[in-house]
Order: structure tokens, then C-alpha cells, then sequence
């Protein structure tokens, strides 16, 4: 039984496949003799600002010893810059990782209190909301108005107002209670931590030589 040869699943352009193709898809930016454009802008500091022919801009960063780096593709034409690519993106990583450590997502907690809260329920929730407050949350506290209570809007207001008061060192009210539905609600903001003031050295005063008596005086 004669042999067939097997199918090629993989094309028969393989020989020609641009060998640059996968690093291009693999880097954040077109460098070098990837940007194929006649021309280009050229901005930063190491460079007369102006448009450049790709071939001359390719020269400058070669004598420079750097890269050609495009950081807005669809401009027109595309904008370039001649650095160091590699310190770029380290630079680049860097400054993320940084943005990305000191990034808080802040919640919002909420608070429910009823027009006959009593002092007890009052203080535990308010040791709720300043550790919320201290973590950087949110807090959004609220009157809950049941039945005929609703006639008793003004003692929910107090009640928010003087959990305010409580909260004053480690967050603000964001605006006034309001009515939504029967619900009376205030939401309350983390206040920045100030740095302790450092405080002023004791001036020492400077001391006063002792005069001696002058030998003979009595």
C-alpha cells in the first residue's frame, strides 16, 4: 500500500513568517525597526521637538545609544521618544507597584439606629464607626422610621447630630441628615491623619560666666 504524505495543518507560509511578528505582540510598545511609519514626532528632553523621518529619528537614537520608543501610536503622526526602553519600563513597573501598594478600596459600612436608641446601643455603635472610620471606610449611618415614629424626625436628627459630635475627631459629616423615604440618613467621611507637629526644642539659656573678684578687693 503506497504512503501518502501527511496534511501540514500548519500553512504552507511557514518559511515566511515575519520573525519579529511574536516579539511585537510580546512588547507594550513598538520600538526601533518596528515602527515602520515614514515618519514620526519626536518630543522629549534629549530632542529638538518637530516631525522627523522614521530613518532620521532611527539615526539619532542609535548615536545616542538609545531607543525609539512610540508612546502614542495613533497620533498622527506617531508620537516617539528617544530613551532607554528598558529603564523606561522598569521605571514604569516600579511606579505601578507602588500606586497599586498605597491603593485602599474604601467600603461603605452602614449604621441603623431607631428614634429610641439608648445611650448603651449608641456608644457600642459609635466604637464601631470610628474603628470603620480609622480603616478608611465609610460610614453611612441612619434613622430608621417605623409606623407612627416618622413623627419623630427631629430625635432621629439628634441622634445623628450627636454622633457626629462623638465621631468629629476621625470623620466628618459629608452634608446635613436627610429624609430618604423613612429613613433619615448621614454619611460620614474619613478624616486624613495629621502628622504630630514636632515639637520645639527647649531653648537653653545660655549661661553667664561667673565673674571672679579681683585679687585685692575686699
Amino acid at each position: 500500500m503506497q504512503n501518502r504524505p501527511k496534511p501540514s495543518f500548519n500553512g504552507g507560509n511557514r518559511g515566511n513568517r515575519n520573525p519579529n511578528f511574536r516579539r511585537e505582540q510580546q512588547q507594550e510598545h513598538r520600538t526601533n525597526r518596528m515602527i515602520r511609519v515614514p515618519e514620526v514626532r519626536l518630543v522629549g528632553d534629549n530632542v529638538e521637538v518637530g516631525i522627523y523621518k522614521t530613518e532620521d529619528a532611527l539615526r539619532m537614537a542609535e548615536e545616542q545609544g538609545l531607543d525609539l520608543v512610540e508612546i502614542s501610536p495613533n497620533a498622527a503622526p506617531p508620537v516617539c521618544r528617544i530613551i532607554d526602553y528598558n529603564k523606561f519600563l522598569y521605571e514604569k513597573k516600579k511606579k505601578e507597584k507602588e500606586m497599586k501598594a498605597n491603593a485602599h478600596k474604601s467600603e461603605v459600612k452602614e449604621i441603623r439606629f431607631t428614634p429610641n436608641t439608648d445611650d448603651h446601643d449608641f456608644d457600642f455603635k459609635a466604637k464601631h464607626a470610628e474603628k470603620f472610620l480609622k480603616d478608611g471606610n465609610k460610614v453611612k449611618t441612619y434613622v430608621q422610621f417605623k409606623g407612627r415614629a416618622i413623627m419623630f424626625k427631629e430625635r432621629g436628627e439628634l441622634i445623628l447630630l450627636k454622633f457626629a459630635e462623638r465621631l468629629a475627631e476621625v470623620g466628618g459629616l459629608e452634608g446635613m441628615p436627610t429624609m430618604e423615604g423613612k429613613r433619615m440618613i448621614a454619611i460620614f467621611a474619613p478624616k486624613t491623619a495629621k502628622k504630630k507637629d514636632k515639637q520645639p526644642k527647649e531653648n537653653k539659656e545660655p549661661r553667664v560666666a561667673e565673674s571672679k573678684p579681683e585679687e585685692g578687693a575686699q
